[in-house]
């Protein structure tokens, strides 16, 4: 197995075009041995870990300190269809777009974007995730039957997702109304047994008292897509990812791979980081009250050392379209979790209930002649 350095790697002046040391065709990223390969002589060529600390920047000087020369000689691809910006090899022949699967895409020249800080590299192969695909679109019972037949596993991608991910040292001051059950005895007049009796019972009741204080709390890689082409909801669902696996950015790791442009700008995504930065302190905050009710919660919240990385994450989409509506299929290149959309056939669903109501009329019949 070869070592990846400019010894016995050809790289050409102001880009990193990886060629084969043995035969100069393309190397591309292989993801069972983690590896360079390349696809006509077979050879191996070791990817050199670069065993440095990942790079956490200031936000308020996010893209004077960030880089935004990607280092490689890529082209930018906009779909037509879904507004879709991905960053391909310069000799990557795709036809497709890897989020809607329109054919619809043109040569786009776009604009500099921070450099991914690092990366996750793909753990999960093609062929593996064809065969999830395969298994997954065939369990779905409410979907038209002419959708299995329709769909193309072949348009299976694999796409390096952006996200951002933010830490943050926050100081809050909160006040509220904490409200403590107790219990009385209440006596009332009952009709019991065509007589009319006096009955106790337990009738619980809520004090109310004001309290106040501070929460502090640190937080450390909240993670948010940047990605305005794949619903964060589906995202979510393909978590957690172990950013413990995160290398450095190196071009090589996305050779034969797409990867996307964040749609959602490093303040969008802070923005977006602290809606979940808020719900996480509310209840914090609340379990600190520790009242069997909590009211008018009022919450000041003052962040410090905001920091924030880019980072890419492995996603195998396949997108499809059936009747006009696309829809999405995701596995974690890195675990293999599945998540994806599918279209419902509505006859399919008026069957079933035919069905269920046909069996519920014979048990009922049944019973009652029994």
């Amino acid at each position: 197995m070869n070592n990846f350095n400019q010894e016995n790697t050809k790289v050409e002046k102001d880009t990193h075009k990886y060629d084969c040391p043995n035969c100069g065709g393309n190397l591309s990223f292989d993801i069972g041995t983690q590896s360079l390969i390349c696809p006509y002589c077979s050879s191996n060529v070791q990817i050199e870990f670069e065993d440095e600390e990942i790079i956490e920047y200031d936000i308020d000087s996010a893209m004077m300190k960030a880089k935004t020369d990607w280092g490689d000689e890529q082209r930018t691809i906009k779909c037509e269809n879904c507004g879709a910006e991905t960053l391909v090899e310069a000799k990557n022949t795709s036809e497709f777009c890897a989020f809607c699967g329109s054919s619809h895409i043109l040569k786009s020249d776009g604009e500099k974007t921070i450099v991914p800080e690092s990366l996750i590299p793909f753990k999960i192969t093609k062929e593996n995730a064809q065969k999830e695909f395969k298994k997954w679109i065939n369990k779905r019972y409410y979907a038209p039957r002419a959708l299995k037949h329709q769909y193309n596993s072949d348009k299976l991608s694999g796409v390096y997702i952006p996200f951002w991910t933010y830490d943050s040292s926050t100081y809050s001051s909160y006040s509220a109304q904490k409200g403590t059950y107790y219990y009385v005895d209440v006596t009332e007049w009952v009709e019991q047994d065509g007589e009319r009796k006096q009955v106790t019972k337990k009738e619980r009741r809520t004090r109310w008292e004001y309290t106040a204080g501070d929460f502090s709390k640190d937080f450390d890689d909240i993670l948010i897509p940047s990605s305005n082409q794949v619903k964060e909801k589906l995202l979510k669902r393909l978590e957690p990812f172990n950013l413990n696996e995160l290398v450095r950015y190196q071009p090589h790791y996305i050779s034969g791979f797409i990867s996307e442009r964040y749609s959602i700008d490093v303040d969008a995504g802070w923005n977006l980081a602290q809606t979940e930065i808020k719900s996480d302190l509310r209840n914090g905050i609340r379990r600190k009250i520790n009242g069997d009710e909590v009211r008018d919660l009022r919450i000041s919240t003052h962040y410090e050392d905001i920091k924030f990385k880019h980072i890419l994450l492995p996603i195998w989409i396949s997108a499809y379209t059936f009747k006009d509506k696309n829809y999405k299929f995701l596995i974690n290149g890195q675990t293999g979790e599945v998540q994806g959309e599918s279209p419902i056939s509505i006859l399919k669903i008026i069957f079933t209930i035919l069905l269920l109501a046909g069996v519920a009329a014979l048990i009922y019949f049944y019973m009652r002649n029994k």
